[in-house]
């Protein structure tokens, strides 16, 4: 019997990470992404427990201390003015002992690449846009052109949508849900890490909590950089791309009143991403027939949780796990099944990530000083338990 042949649209991570876990899987998996190049999207991202013990599987989670740096501290919240910290949260080992994993934080790209270094050179087919799939009984058709026009078409048993928050396969699945519009925009920046305050550059996720907006800082690229990711209003701003440019000027407008250490960040990057935070309702559907959808294709979430990529490598892993022991006969039941495993954990994420920045963005008060005292009194990491855990390992 041959193996089951599986067309993965999108080479970002969650698209990497399935074709990764389907190869391990005994699986003939190949990602095809639209651009001609893996381009460096986005910056910093966090790499949590959740997902660091899944690439254990891989024989990867090892190699992340060659490129991604261990939090020691995480959510240590500062006061916008003068940067009184509020609490923060030891990591290190007694995250390791309640999770059995370390958290870490690393750039987009480090990682993206890690993953591509890890499969076959022919598993990942660039400049191939999707621009239609079919399926019958027996199989799906894929349409693609390149960026010179050529058109190409693919057979395959399976059809995995891992083409994000724009996704063309969510078409072939459900009806498009429109974007819901957080209010928000988010501000990205690196700065090469000897030009940043001491401070930020310990091994520690940094929100500075202020009026309608905050900050957060930590180091990546194995410390080289500081990543910084800055929530504001986004005003008439609603461009939903990761690469749009935004203006340094605009950014320093909305901290300009800030801790001279959140300034001087600002002052150190030469440029700036900007976008509106828009995510998605839940999806009551993810799989018709052959074709289903992974990552932000299925879940759009906004960011306040830090839990897209490692949503995606659960999805991976789980896909995986379905599709193994399934002939091409029974590929449709499967995806069914990895639909009813993930749905509901996926969708919960994507409710919860929304509504933080109502509690962060407080002005300063009575509110506020009650937040504060509530935050100096919780544990984070009970708080996070069921996210954090071993849901996606006991599916």
């Amino acid at each position: 019997m041959s193996a089951t042949k599986i067309a993965i649209v999108g080479g970002g991570l969650g698209g990497l990470a399935a074709a990764l876990f389907l190869k391990q899987a005994g699986l003939d998996a190949v990602v095809y992404e639209q651009s001609a190049v893996l381009n460096e999207i986005g910056a910093g991202i966090v790499v949590p427990p959740n997902m660091v013990r899944l690439l254990r599987r891989l024989d990867l989670a090892k190699k992340l201390d060659e490129f991604a740096v261990r939090l020691e501290f995480a959510w240590e919240f500062r006061c916008w003015r003068g940067g009184r910290v509020i609490s923060a949260t030891p990591m290190g080992e007694r995250c390791e002992l309640m999770f059995g994993a370390p958290c870490y934080v690393a750039h987009r790209a480090d990682l993206r690449e890690f993953f591509r270094r890890a499969l076959p050179e022919e598993t990942v087919r660039l400049d191939h846009r999707c621009i239609g799939v079919t399926q019958s009984k027996r199989g799906v058709a894929l349409e693609f052109v390149s960026a010179s026009g050529r058109a190409s078409h693919v057979e395959a048993d399976a059809a995995i949508g891992a083409d994000g928050i724009h996704s063309v396969i969510r078409d072939a699945v459900t009806v498009q849900e429109k974007p819901r519009f957080s209010g928000l925009c988010a501000f990205r920046c690196l700065v090469p890490a000897e030009r940043a305050p001491e401070m930020a550059r310990r091994p520690v996720q940094t929100l500075w909590l202020g009026p309608g907006r905050h900050f957060v800082h930590y180091p990546i690229s194995a410390g080289r950089l500081i990543n910084i990711v800055a929530i504001a209003p986004a005003g008439d701003w609603r461009s939903e791309s990761w690469t749009a440019d935004g203006e340094i000027s605009d950014l320093m407008r909305e901290f300009e009143h800030w801790d001279a250490r959140v300034r001087q960040l600002i002052v150190s990057a030469t440029q700036t991403k900007r976008w509106a935070l828009f995510d998605r309702a839940p999806l009551e559907q993810w799989t018709a027939g052959r074709v289903t959808l992974l990552g932000d294709a299925a879940h759009a979430m906004l960011p306040f949780l830090a839990q897209g990529a490692a949503q995606c490598v659960e999805d991976a892993v789980t896909l995986a796990g379905c599709l193994k022991s399934a002939d091409p006969d029974r590929v449709e039941t499967a995806l069914k099944r990895y639909e009813e495993l993930r749905r509901r954990r996926a969708n919960r994420v994507v409710l919860m990530s929304r509504g933080r920045e109502i509690q962060y963005h407080l002005p300063d008060g009575p509110e506020q000083e009650r937040r504060d005292e509530a935050l100096a009194a919780e544990d984070p990491l009970k708080q996070i338990a069921w996210l954090y855990g071993d849901a996606a390992e006991a599916a």
